[in-house]
């Protein structure tokens, strides 16, 4: 696939080394520009680009910025993208890094606050895992202990393609149905950062509580 990466930090840079390794064709951008991007793309072959670029003419967008800077991206940017473009929102909202974002402090859940913010419907996936474990623990189909991803969104096909990634690179994709139900993979859930298999991360969604703890609050 041709896929942009908005975002170069822990889980983006990971993204693109992975992706990229697996055959994909991958351009990356960041805030600062192609040009501080050179050590990323030597080291995994991808095409640093411009964020406008990173959107254009993509199957799949992975947007994995923090969720204060969301709004700061261009208002329109989304308007170059085919409208077949998935859409992936790694992100999650950190009040002691992104200050009080009201929407999510009622009880929106994130990425359907960042669905509003870009203009487009988003598949939440790649959140609840730590950057180390996405490039290292990645294992084929059928091995013990498999760590198992949750992926949610309202469109299936979207749903369809990024969990056929998750596989790819080496993970198991669970459905974790529509985007309004993604505060179950939000942090302070018991499925952020926990690396269950399929049947554990199907239990914690299950378990978890919409009510957010007040250690994840403003």
């Amino acid at each position: 696939m041709n896929i942009g990466i908005i975002g170069a930090g822990h889980i983006g840079g990971t993204l693109t080394k992975r992706l990229s390794k697996l055959g994909h064709h991958v351009s990356v951008a960041n805030s600062r520009g192609p040009d501080t991007l050179r050590d990323l793309a030597r080291e995994s072959g991808a095409t640093p680009v411009t964020i406008e670029q990173a959107v254009r003419d993509k199957d799949l967008v992975i947007v994995t910025i923090p969720e204060k800077a969301i709004p700061t991206l261009p208002k329109s940017l989304f308007a170059a993208a085919r409208p077949d473009t998935v859409v992936v929102d790694t992100g999650n909202y950190y009040p002691q890094r992104d200050g009080r974002i009201e929407p999510i402090e009622s009880g929106m859940a994130e990425s359907r606050w960042v669905a509003t913010q870009v203009g487009r419907p988003v598949i939440k996936a790649f959140n609840n895992i730590h950057a180390k474990d996405l490039m290292e623990r990645g294992q084929p189909v059928g091995s013990p202990g498999r760590i198992a991803l949750p992926v949610a969104g309202d469109d299936s096909r979207a749903k369809r393609i990024v969990m056929d990634l998750v596989e790819q690179l080496g993970f198991t994709a669970i459905d974790a149905g529509p985007l309004d139900e993604s505060w179950r993979q939000q942090p302070g859930s018991p499925v952020y950062g926990t690396n269950r298999d399929a049947a554990g991360v199907r239990d914690d969604l299950k378990a978890a509580s919409n009510e957010r703890a007040p250690n994840w609050k403003a």
